[in-house]
């Protein structure tokens, strides 16, 4: 259906099953478990942490535009949900994120999770000058539903360039206008993937029934082209 304060449709979807990629770092035990030697050192330690991790401070008192009441708690998984919020990038926006909120983004297949992260690995590679490089990463699978903006029928807007400089700003005027309407978040087509779907979920509670699913390689070996395999 088309929605007045929009020029573009908004579709009520159901997808039981969508893909994002986690770092295989973030799925490991915690980074400080190793440095204590009792369960009060770890608490300790967990304090001293808590005084600058973003995803605490944002479930404490909020950050940035991200409200502690936004965040989710008591569900499996919620603390990769809510860092996805509260690790925006400062300096950079994302497609439908500004510097101070993130977003959970997501894809209806990982075929297309992989050619969205190994198009921005790829870059970094090349802003280091080495394509020497083997990263692994983690499914998270969750469900979400409800009003979506839909941008597939619309995949030559000024949102879904391949130039960051001009898709990401107008991404994110569309982000800002669909929060405001309360809408769930944002469908569109894979920019890094042809004939991909991705989603950005704009609210913490979007993201429903999260598990962790199958792990997979990227390998990267002197030049742009990468290869990946399921370990």
């Amino acid at each position: 259906m088309a929605d007045s304060e929009f020029s573009f449709e908004v579709a009520r979807v159901a997808y039981p099953r969508t893909v994002r990629l986690v770092s295989s770092a973030r799925l490991r035990e915690a980074v400080l478990t190793p440095l204590a030697d009792t369960p009060d050192e770890l608490a300790l330690l967990a304090e001293i942490e808590g005084a600058t991790s973003g995803r605490l401070i944002a479930q404490e008192r909020g950050l940035g535009t991200l409200t502690a009441d936004e965040l989710v708690h008591g569900v499996p998984h919620a603390r990769f949900i809510n860092a996805s919020f509260a690790y925006a990038k400062p300096r950079q926006p994302m497609r439908f994120s500004p510097a101070n909120r993130g977003a959970w983004y997501a894809a209806l297949a990982v075929e297309t999770c992989i050619a969205e992260v190994g198009y921005h690995l790829t870059r970094a590679l090349d802003d280091a000058g080495d394509y020497d490089a083997i990263v692994e990463y983690g499914e998270m699978l969750a469900s979400m539903s409800g009003l979506f903006v839909d941008l597939r029928s619309v995949p030559d807007h000024p949102s879904l360039a391949a130039d960051t400089a001009i898709g990401y700003p107008a991404g994110n005027a569309i982000a800002a206008m669909a929060r405001a309407e309360g809408h769930n978040g944002i469908i569109y087509p894979s920019v890094r993937q042809k004939g991909g779907t991705c989603i950005a979920a704009l609210w913490p509670n979007v993201v429903q029934s999260v598990v962790q699913g199958s792990m997979y390689r990227l390998t990267w070996s002197g030049s742009p082209d990468y290869a990946w395999d399921a370990i």
